[in-house]
């Protein structure tokens, strides 16, 4: 078969494959990254049916999916946000720094691997999936809740995190060392402060520039922004995905929405196309080896994120059951721990089935803590109380929701 034709066949294949698994997805409430993810081992390298033709194309697509999810994540935010939950939400980032990313360092320095592999695992357990929380929080109609700005303001400090946090590991990866490191860090701390500054000072200038009535133009002025920026970030060793991230912030108002809903479907294309090509890239028989130290990393951060989460919950004054549904609902990992593995998986490949393995049980495991976990404590106590001879949970009645803790319907627009 000529070049051309196969490309064209595989790639066809792959994309009609995975809007079906995308659809089925929808309809048992998962998803469907770890679907595409076990799409991508099935026809990767010692898959079932492993492809050729399309490899070279589906690499380009996946950095322009992690370069896409970026952007559409730093539209989500303007500077002022991004600069409000760093003054309020910081003890919490830091408690889930500590918490979270130390049983990934950890494991790694366990299972023999170096400071690269030690602080890339860090990173994997360490960042939720902003995606999947997202869906999870629209679809438990939660977003009006009282600790879903508790969860949100979470998820911003990793994310703004992750522009200090890239650009570091990327240094390490391609073995800078100390000096090249700090230079590394140091470029990524400016560019960020230099950012924040310009898009607070001058957000609306440049939002002006950008903006366009015709949809078109606006789609190809913002996504080729984007795409030269990531790649003089990328030549900076600053990251192509956190240049992505900082675009996205710079632009605001009626420019970022239109931009939103203009790239959501691209973004949702080529993401889905990262997560195949992050599993084409890993030999299914490289899991088995490391599915118990993925579940035993698992389990331990499901609880260090619970912690995480009620923490953060109880430090905006959230009661009881609101804390431990703040808890629940940080669980989820995906795509960020992916794009961390794909960078350290040259220098430390063992990475890479690890990561896979942890991604996919924990973005299953995910949807279910943010559902099951508020009820099961309150079950867990009623029944303490009951055994212990209380008469709050004797009766079998039901514990009382407290006022803090009712969703606040008003609020639905500004969590959104």
């Amino acid at each position: 078969m000529h070049d051309t034709t196969a490309l064209l066949v595989e790639l066809g294949s792959v994309i009609l494959g995975l809007g079906i698994i995308g659809r089925f997805a929808g309809r048992i409430g998962l998803s469907p990254i770890p679907l595409y993810l076990l799409a991508g081992l099935a026809f990767g390298d010692g898959g079932l049916l492993p492809l050729g033709a399309s490899e070279e194309f589906t690499a380009v697509g996946a950095e322009i999916g992690v370069i896409l999810l970026l952007l559409l994540l730093g539209l989500e935010y303007s500077a002022s946000e991004l600069v409000t939950s760093l003054k309020t939400q910081y003890p919490s980032g830091a408690v889930d720094f500590v918490l979270n990313a130390t049983p990934g360092a950890v494991a790694a320095l366990l299972l023999g691997w170096g400071p690269v592999g030690a602080v890339a695992l860090a990173g994997v357990t360490w960042i939720s999936s902003s995606g999947v929380i997202a869906k999870v929080l629209t679809d438990l109609g939660r977003l009006g809740n009282r600790e879903t700005p508790v969860v949100l303001g979470v998820l911003v400090i990793e994310d703004l995190s992750m522009a200090v946090y890239l650009p570091l590991l990327t240094a390490m990866v391609a073995g800078a060392g100390l000096a090249g490191g700090s230079i590394a860090l140091l470029v990524a701390l400016g560019t960020v402060g230099l950012v924040l500054y310009v898009a607070l000072r001058h957000g609306r200038l440049i939002s002006r520039a950008v903006s366009s009535d015709n949809p078109e133009m606006l789609l190809l002025v913002v996504l080729g922004l984007t795409v030269l920026v990531a790649g003089v970030a990328q030549q900076l060793q600053v990251s192509a995905a956190v240049g992505a991230f900082l675009v996205g912030i710079a632009l605001s108002g009626e420019v970022a929405e239109g931009a939103r809903k203009l790239l959501t479907p691209l973004r949702d294309l080529f993401a889905a196309v990262f997560f195949v090509f992050f599993g084409l890239s890993t030999d299914p028989s490289d899991i088995p080896p490391v599915l118990l130290p993925a579940l035993l990393l698992a389990v331990v951060t499901v609880f260090t994120k619970i912690g995480t989460g009620w923490y953060a919950a109880r430090r905006a004054g959230i009661g009881s059951r609101g804390r431990w549904r703040a808890g629940g609902t940080l669980v989820a990992r995906g795509e960020f721990s992916i794009v961390i593995a794909g960078l350290a998986v040259a220098t430390e490949p063992r990475i890479g089935p690890i990561a896979t393995a942890y991604v996919l049980i924990l973005v299953i495991i995910g949807p279910l803590t943010a559902r099951w976990t508020q009820p099961v404590v309150a079950r867990i106590q009623t029944w303490r109380d009951s055994g212990s001879g209380g008469g709050g949970g004797a009766s079998g009645g039901s514990v009382p929701v407290a006022r803090e803790e009712m969703p606040v319907v008003e609020r639905a627009s500004a969590a959104d």
